[in-house]
């Protein structure tokens, strides 16, 4: 572990050298100094900057440290802060960038930050850490960032010139900590200035839904168009900004009943299953204290159960996600502990946290909460596909735990959404156009850090579950969830970004009367060439999903009713449903809770509802899966896992060399080519194209050299020495053997 000062002029390492042994600041096993003999003057390193993009204010003569096999070396650079991210531009540009590197961000370079991916920053004043705001009557030696997905960075600002470490600073903190206003985003700057530039994937055929016609496919593609309909009566949101232009109610439903509450106590369809039953969602009508005005809600509420209540849609199931289910603030508050398990800013915070890992892992909540979600979408499955009933999702704006736990529904029970197509159709409609407040829950605008929620991620975790324990159900892997879930916080693409369709659609035009005519063409994530080459996104393809198999006119009738068969499992007796409309004991009690009281359950005994949830439960595991038909995760304790890859991507010690996933991917596609190959030898086939399963392989090869944290970690070049504590481990072990140690540390690099 010996420090590095990199490309340096002789004259300025002396100094440096100097000033270290002055303060005692030399780190262990001496230092190295590298420099060019041919060439001794600095090497400028060009900043790459994209269209629209302007540097705001930079410094000079920083050291980054970079934490690598538990000891710390540090590059000198410069420090830069553009409108769209910080940069460090290291003076030897091979001793930051990894060649053997073959995951490659084309927008975001591995020492590069957005502005909105800065969750925290510190400054070390005197040794001492403290959060960084506002205005500084005093500048830090050193500064570090926590990012919200998860990188720490550290620089060293003592060599810095004073102006300039006060110009970076001030700089850094105001861009990023500062309130913005919507039109001062990177977004728009950059939809300007690069429209003649933008190429758009031809591949993608992700469905936006934001066209009647796309919601007509979405309901011929689950035979729901016999029950429900897409009506344009918000077109142009003259009926509610927080609607959708186009989307789907039940058929019976007249369309002047959306106006009535701005769209406010409207069944809104979500998707339809095979046996006919249907999930839908609702926003609560606004809360009053007014007797009159509750007693023309309560009208109209009844009003609308006739009309729905009726065949075809007798059963209905009522869940009450505001006040029966996970709150906000409980999600918020659990993430906020989870992820400081995971901002680590040295070796040795790693360490002395590794004794108590797991009970700050279950004080934080967080593995408890996604269990919840996914239970709450298994008991919804469970209603819909064995019971037949339509379940109905209700919550204040139907923007948050409504997409949630929708989207997981759907998951699990069309395979449709399993597919990469039909996954980012499913965001699209249920979470985009669903109306979810991105720009809100990210905080993109830093207005109001009390919105701040992590539903979204707390989605993606989720699903996460369900790929590691099925994965051949999944045609996109781990790695294409870490990247959407990093492009939350990447300002040049417009899903993440808004609140609302019509806040988008209202921002998109120019500023100025000239080019007001002419919107602006913004950019969807789903067009993953912007950010990754094409051999890059091999890796966000599963090479080992199985496809559905393609059968001919012959086989399809036999093969459908088994197939739904196997999608209805049979519970021991179920109870006869209502004969007429919803439960009319309960119509007054559903009214109530949708205005806004809380009131006791709806249906069911918890008895009643855990035993047939377990029994569904049971029944499914017991047999054996299929990838293209019902998929539910298990939720018992030790089977909700901590997404590695992402979480604890950038953490050395965390990695295991030529180990984890990755090594058993890699014999598996190995094994993949062989059987190819085989395959092609038989078909004599010497010259036949691949499948498109086979470009994988290739980046995989040699998995003793790559981390378990691939493709992300970067490739380890000196030895691993992990580095632990005994203060932590002697309360373990034998306190006269550990008292023999003469140093502070065990050193096991060399077990």
């Amino acid at each position: 572990g010996k420090g590095v000062l990199v490309g340096q002029n002789p004259k300025w390492c002396l100094l440096n050298i100097l000033f270290l042994e002055c303060k005692e600041r030399i780190w262990p096993g001496g230092m190295e100094i590298h420099t060019n003999e041919k060439e001794v003057t600095e090497k400028e390193v060009t900043l790459h900057l994209l269209p629209g993009e302007q540097v705001l204010c930079e410094a000079s003569t920083v050291l980054k440290y970079v934490q690598e096999d538990s000891s710390q070396h540090g590059v000198y650079g410069r420090l830069v802060c553009t409108d769209f991210k910080i940069a460090f531009l290291g003076d030897d540009e091979s001793a930051l960038d990894n060649d053997e590197t073959q995951f490659k961000n084309k927008v975001i370079g591995e020492n590069d930050i957005t502005l909105h991916c800065v969750d925290q920053i510190y400054g070390v004043f005197d040794e001492k850490k403290k959060t960084l705001f506002g205005q500084l009557k005093k500048y830090p030696e050193k500064l570090i960032i926590h990012c919200k997905d998860l990188r720490v960075f550290q620089f060293c600002l003592r060599y810095t010139k004073e102006e300039e470490v006060k110009r970076i600073v001030s700089g850094i903190i105001h861009h990023t900590q500062a309130p913005k206003l919507l039109k001062r985003l990177f977004l728009f700057s950059y939809a300007t200035a690069a429209e003649n530039n933008t190429v758009t994937d031809p591949k993608n055929h992700t469905v936006m839904f934001d066209s009647l016609k796309d919601w007509c496919w979405e309901l011929e593609r689950t035979k729901g168009n016999m029950k429900y309909k897409a009506v344009s009566v918000n077109e142009g949101y003259e009926v509610c900004e927080r609607l959708p232009a186009y989307f789907v109610i039940p058929t019976p439903l007249p369309e002047e009943n959306v106006q009535r509450f701005q769209g406010h106590g409207i069944p809104i369809w979500c998707w339809s299953c095979h046996n006919g039953s249907a999930l839908l969602k609702m926003s609560a009508l606004p809360k009053e204290q007014d007797d009159g005005i509750l007693q023309i809600q309560k009208s109209f509420l009844d009003r609308i159960y006739k009309t729905i209540h009726r065949p075809p849609y007798e059963i209905v199931k009522t869940e009450d996600l505001s006040s029966n289910f996970l709150s906000l603030q409980e999600i918020q508050t659990a993430y906020s502990k989870f992820k400081q398990l995971f901002l680590i800013d040295n070796s040795t915070e790693f360490w002395d946290t590794d004794i108590k890992w797991f009970s700050l892992l279950e004080s934080s909540s967080w593995l408890d909460i996604i269990r919840r979600c996914l239970k709450k979408a298994i008991e919804i499955t469970e209603c819909m596909e064995a019971q037949n009933m339509n379940v109905l999702l209700l919550e204040e704006n139907a923007s948050d735990l409504c997409c949630l736990i929708s989207s997981l529904v759907q998951l699990m029970m069309d395979p449709h959404c399993r597919t990469r197509i039909g996954f980012q159709s499913l965001i699209q409609k249920e979470w985009v156009m669903g109306g979810h407040c991105f720009l809100d829950r990210c905080n993109h605008l830093r207005q109001n850090d009390k919105e701040e929620v992590p539903v979204f991620l707390l989605f993606l975790d989720c699903v996460w579950q369900l790929v590691h324990q099925h994965p051949p159900a999944f045609e996109f892997t781990e790695t294409y969830l870490t990247v959407l879930s990093d492009s939350l916080y990447i300002p040049i693409f417009s899903t993440f970004f808004f609140n609302s369709p019509h806040q988008k659609d209202t921002n998109m035009g120019r500023e100025g009367q000239e080019t007001q005519s002419k919107p602006l063409n913004l950019l969807t994530v789903w067009d993953w060439s912007v950010q990754f080459e094409p051999k890059a996104q091999t890796l966000l393809k599963n090479p080992l999903y199985v496809e559905k198999p393609k059968l001919d006119k012959g086989q399809r009738k036999g093969m459908r009713f088994k197939h739904q068969r196997q999608l209805s499992l049979p519970l021991t007796q179920s109870k006869s449903s209502p004969k007429r409309g919803f439960f009319r004991e309960e119509t007054d009690h559903l009214i109530k809770n949708l205005l806004g009281k809380r009131i006791s359950k709806l249906i069911n005994s918890s008895d009643e509802l855990q035993d047939n949830f377990r029994e569904f439960y049971d029944s499914w595991h017991s047999k054996p899966t299929d990838y293209h038909g019902l998929l539910l995760p298990h939720i018992e304790g030790p089977e909700i896992k901590v997404w590695a890859q992402r979480y604890l991507r950038w953490i050395p010690e965390a990695q295991i060399l030529g180990g984890g996933r990755v090594a058993t991917m890699s014999k598996l596609l190995e094994m993949m080519e062989e059987v190819q190959s085989l395959q092609e030898k038989i078909d004599e086939r010497h010259h036949s194209q691949q499948a498109p399963q086979a470009e994988a392989p290739c980046l995989l090869r040699n998995s003793a050299r790559l981390s378990s944290l691939f493709p992300f970690a970067l490739l380890q070049r000196h030895s691993s020495k992990p580095v632990l504590p005994t203060s932590g481990w002697k309360a373990l072990g034998d306190e006269d053997d550990l008292a023999k140690q003469e140093d502070e540390f065990v050193d096991l690099g060399d077990v």
